[in-house]
């Protein structure tokens, strides 16, 4: 679990918390997600005044300013190095050519940032003399952004769009055709307080995109320039206490970076701390357990303090541990005490310490539905003469894991297959700017499916994110790199590869290492590595060294769609991961005379060869629809790549939703079904992809956003959510069928019906006549009526398990649209400024069916104290700006994300109108915390 520190400023607290004094409580049931939300990352502990820590942690979002290029007129071009200066990019995404600017370098002023992750000293960088780019125009206090645009981070800067279409504009259907590549400023004021004297002030970034350089009052203060990293820039050098203090934060997003969607901007959060100059380090808590029984564990943590000070301090440090409660906080009274340590800790230096303590009778954390997610908080105490030098809170869970190579995981002792789905970090139609309710949905939805896993996929997500997989149960697997020496773009991370890796892969350990919901490091994927033999394994070799050396707790993965059991780079990794290869890559009679890599299954080879190591798929499947479309004729295998006009129409750019098709590397969800229970040793694995993502729109590259996840991009479930919902929830009754029933234009043809059940048999009717009763064999994972021919009425099924009536369904043949029916997900949201209610809009017809090819243009309006953040319709090809707040409907449905005011109390009244149907009206309140009591 992430460490997070105690205490929040009064500036915080007035924003998003009740002010009850030093502790406080949730009464109303409604106010409780956005409160654990924030109090999950910001937590909060009734101490005595005596005892307040130096320590403040403020969430740094408000009040910043933003603007899209350079200066005009300034005579430097600002570029990370002189190798990436990227004249040619820079052509291609601003239109413009500045041969006459001298080229300023930032990159030796970047480095010495990463120090810290550095392991050997002699490697550490020096910062040079001087200020590159104080004399920038956007840096200085006296410059007026009263013109630049003021928002609120997360920040996207590419999401509103415009949508670039065609070609030739250096941002193709891969990077989601948003305008994502550019230089972007950020400045914001802020004042220093006296009372701030002689304190350590730091800037805390969780993700930037990309290439940030941090200004503080004209001196350039710090950078990274990895996108996905959590990093540190220290400002105390540069603070001038007692007044206003100008920040400055450029970014440099370069075109072809990316095979998907990165985004733009400050997308994730932004904090400033503070410290008295002893403190614990930045991610300076490991909370390691072992020994686990019923009756006790042994708790080992390992307590790193920096001494920013110019004299050796003696510091006495304790730490107690506590159950949490429901919002996340210290609950109780202490169920363990690490005995006190008094530690010299030298004049700028780091101090390591080792503690150790039992618990008695532990709650394990394990994921649901047959364990719990039980956490604990460990509160560290630092001291100086008995004065309070710092308080430090890190969350916690207790388990064990047990990677057996011929039964698979164990939790805690209880096998746990992997139902896993890979996820990209985009939110759909907010795109890559943070919002924690919008991951919790997506949440809630996969674990509806009976999923229990994520596959950070391909890069270190918002530390939020496992904060809610730790609350929610969910096992992840942590990656860092899509890319390592060898390019899959020409601007993506193998150009600083040699220089950042070594920085990313510690920090991202450093940071996560304390969630219990991560059950595995992944050092790459699908890496170009595989291809050079023993050169590309000594670079893994390099990588799982240093995550040793970080974390001997969780092994290390590395997700290979190439390398073979005689290949040299499965040998480094502790843990197995295929890329498809496990069900075989176009290996099956559909797939013949394709061209790209052709492998049959290897799970067993692989098993055979490294009968030590546990076989997990990391990715599978890569399967491809479009909601609610279907096309004909349907493909008699079960599983066929996309063609023209075999499950695939080119004119539309739309995929059958079958739930047969795939990408060329792919195989359907029943091809893999099978090849995984053929396996028992087999773990599990994670299916490509849980939700559509911005970006990689495969197999039409005109589009904007993927065809591969089981849930749409705005969070409607496709076909296969039911497919892999009957297959990872056998005990929940279930049945679905597919197509819709829509059919004018195929009187008396053949129109397919499949059907998808937990139970083992099911009986289809049409219009009350029986069609037939079918049973499922083994490795069977749908029932199909292939011969049906259609006429409208009702299909109807009833499914059956062990002989007994399980689950029935039915769909109708439905007239025309005639009403709109709105349904929110959450009628109460809270008054933040950042929680959010998805409004569903459904067309039906005068029966109150939804009608499911209905395309009507929907207008949305909002009264009362909120906005319309963006509206979808989980169509990859609809162009229509995210924030626009008129959407039509596809295939019968399309959504509105509403947010209230920061601050504001009232009702929220959205409509949803439609020419010549009758529209809709919905409330939704928005409340504070403190009136929600």
């Amino acid at each position: 679990m992430h460490t997070r520190t105690l205490f929040l400023s009064d500036h915080l607290k007035n924003r998003c918390l009740p002010s009850t004094g030093n502790s406080f409580s949730i009464k109303n049931p409604v106010s409780l997600l956005v409160a654990i939300a924030y109090l999950f990352y910001v937590p909060l502990i009734s101490v005595t005044k005596a005892e307040t820590s130096p320590r403040e942690r403020m969430l740094f979002n408000s009040d910043w300013y933003f603007h899209k290029g350079d200066p005009d007129q300034y005579s430097a071009l600002l570029v990370y190095d002189r190798v990436f200066s990227r004249s040619k990019a820079r052509s291609k995404s601003d239109k413009t050519d500045e041969p006459n600017k001298i080229v300023i370098e930032l990159k030796p002023w970047i480095l010495p940032n990463g120090n810290a992750f550095i392991k050997d000293a002699d490697k550490h960088y020096s910062r040079p003399e001087g200020s590159p780019g104080h004399d920038c125009p956007f840096v200085k206090l006296d410059f007026d952004d009263s013109s630049w645009e003021k928002i609120e981070l997360p920040h996207d800067w590419a999401i509103k769009g415009p949508f670039l279409q065609g070609e030739g504009n250096g941002i193709g259907g891969g990077m989601g055709r948003l305008p994502s590549p550019g230089i972007g400023w950020y400045r914001k004021k802020f004042f220093v307080p006296a009372a701030d004297a002689g304190k350590m002030v730091y800037l805390d970034i969780d993700g930037a995109m990309s290439y940030a350089t941090v200004w503080i009052n004209g001196n350039l203060a710090g950078g990274w320039p990895y996108g996905y990293a959590s990093w540190r820039v220290n400002l105390t050098p540069y603070i001038e206490i007692d007044r206003e203090n100008q920040l400055a934060i450029r970014l440099d997003n370069p075109p072809e970076s990316s095979r998907w969607y990165p985004g733009g901007g400050l997308y994730r959060n932004v904090w400033l701390s503070k410290t008295s100059p002893v403190h614990v380090s930045q991610w300076g808590t490991f909370i390691r357990s072992s020994e686990v029984t019923a009756e006790s564990a042994l708790i080992e943590l390992e307590l790193e303090i920096e001494n920013n000070s110019r004299a050796d301090t003696l510091i006495e440090a304790s730490t107690d541990v506590f159950e949490t409660d429901v919002q996340g906080d210290p609950s109780g009274k202490p169920v363990a005490v690490f005995d006190p340590v008094t530690i010299t800790v030298n004049a700028n230096r780091k101090t390591k310490t080792p503690f150790s303590a039992r618990i008695n009778r532990p709650r394990l954390w394990g994921p649901p539905p047959d364990q719990k997610p039980n956490l604990y908080c460990a509160l560290t105490t630092l001291r100086q003469n008995n004065q309070v030098m710092d308080r430090y809170q890190t969350r916690f869970g207790i388990r064990t894991l047990d990677f057996n190579p011929d039964k698979g995981l164990f939790v805690n002792n209880q096998p746990v297959y992997l139902r896993g789905v890979n996820q990209h970090h985009d939110l759909g139609s907010l795109g890559a700017a943070f919002n924690l309710r919008a991951a919790e949905r997506q949440l809630e939805v996969l674990r509806e499916m009976g999923c229990n896993a994520i596959r950070m996929s391909h890069n270190p997500p918002a530390p939020e994110l496992l904060d809610l997989t730790d609350r929610m149960g969910f096992l992840v697997v942590d990656e860092v790199f899509d890319v390592w020496e060898r390019k899959k773009t020409d601007y993506d991370f193998h150009l600083i590869f040699a220089d950042w890796s070594e920085q990313d892969l510690r920090a991202m350990i450093r940071r996560d290492r304390n969630h219990p919901s991560i059950i595995l490091w992944s050092i790459g994927n699908e890496v170009g590595e595989q291809y050079t033999g023993p050169q590309g394994a000594e670079v893994a070799r390099r990588l799982h060294h240093i995550a040793r050396q970080e974390d001997t707790s969780r092994p290390t993965t590395t997700a290979m769609n190439y390398a073979k059991p005689d290949m040299p780079l499965p040998e480094v990794v502790d843990v197995i991961s295929l890329n498809y290869q496990g069900e075989g890559i176009r290996n099956a009679p559909a797939y013949a005379g394709l061209k790209g890599i052709n492998t049959p299954p290897l799970y067993e080879a692989f098993h055979e060869a490294f009968p030590q190591k546990l076989i997990v798929s990391s990715e599978n499947a890569a399967a491809l629809s479009s909601r609610g479309v279907y096309t004909f004729p349907v493909d008699e295998g079960i599983s066929a790549p996309i063609r023209d006009n075999s499950g695939g129409d080119p004119s539309a750019c739309q995929v059958s939703a079958y739930e047969l098709y795939t990408a060329d590397f792919g195989s359907s969800a029943d091809k893999v079904f099978a090849a995984q229970d053929k396996y028992p040793f087999v773990a599990g694995g994670f299916v490509w992809s849980g939700w559509d993502y911005l970006g990689e729109p495969t197999p039409y590259y005109r589009a904007r956003s993927s065809y591969f996840g089981i849930i749409d991009l705005a969070g409607f479930p496709k076909g296969r959510f039911y497919l892999y919902q009957s297959h990872w929830r056998p005990e929940l009754p279930m049945v679905h069928i597919l197509p819709h029933w829509n059919w004018p234009k195929r009187m008396g043809q053949i129109t397919p019906v499949h059907v998808f059940t937990s139970g083992d048999e099911a009986e289809l009717f049409l219009n009350d006549i029986s069609l037939g009763r079918k049973k499922k064999e083994k490795y069977q994972y749908r029932l199909r009526w292939d011969d049906i021919v259609y006429q409208p009425g009702t299909l109807k099924v009833i499914a059956w398990k062990n002989g007994s009536e399980w689950a029935q369904a039915s769909i109708q043949t439905t007239g025309s649209p005639a009403s709109i029916c709105t349904i929110a997900d959450r009628d109460v949201v809270q008054a933040d400024g950042c929680d959010l209610s998805y409004l569903s809009v459904e067309v039906l017809d005068q029966n109150g069916l939804t009608v499911p090819n209905a395309d009507n243009l929907v207008y949305f309006t909002i009264e009362g104290p909120g906005e319309i953040v963006s509206t979808d319709n989980g169509d990859p090809t609809d162009f229509t700006s995210f924030g626009s707040p008129s959407r039509k409907a596809f295939n019968g449905r399309c959504l509105a994300i509403i947010r209230g005011f920061s601050g504001q109390n009232g009702t929220i009244i959205v409509k949803a109108m439609s020419d010549s149907l009758t529209g809709s009206k919905i409330e939704i309140q928005s409340k504070s915390i403190m009136d929600s009591q």
